[in-house]
């Protein structure tokens, strides 16, 4: 499985992004797929997951009611629509598969990832 996100950026506070990962290799019926990210100096951290399928999703304290995670079956893409983001949110975003539906949001239960994408919230 090969996943490649895109959509990070530099923001002001307020503002929205959206990020996308494609995925590609095999098929994702029975995966679990996640955001999780990375500021400097912190350990990777949970933000969303879902089923690929689009149901069961799950969100970080932290950005619940600000994220909101989707899947495109057909377009092979999971993506992560970020509201009113705040300059805690700055961190690089990795998207994440893992070869079980079973929910979990610690990152070492995922299987595959992408290289992250960068994303700055300028307050």
């Amino acid at each position: 499985v090969q996943l490649q996100a895109s959509g990070g950026g530099l923001v002001q506070a307020g503002d929205s992004l959206r990020l996308s990962c494609a995925a590609s290799g095999r098929t994702l019926s029975s995966y679990r797929m996640g955001w999780f990210r990375q500021a400097p100096g912190k350990e990777r951290e949970f933000v969303a997951i879902i089923l690929w399928s689009g149901g069961s999703k799950y969100y970080a304290d932290s950005v619940k009611g600000r994220f909101t995670i989707s899947s495109d079956n057909a377009k092979n893409t999971v993506s992560l629509q970020m509201n009113s983001l705040k300059p805690e949110d700055t961190a690089v975003y990795y998207c994440a598969a893992r070869r079980s539906i079973v929910v979990s949001t610690a990152p070492q239960a995922y299987d595959y990832w992408g290289q992250g994408t960068q994303v700055t919230v300028s307050s």
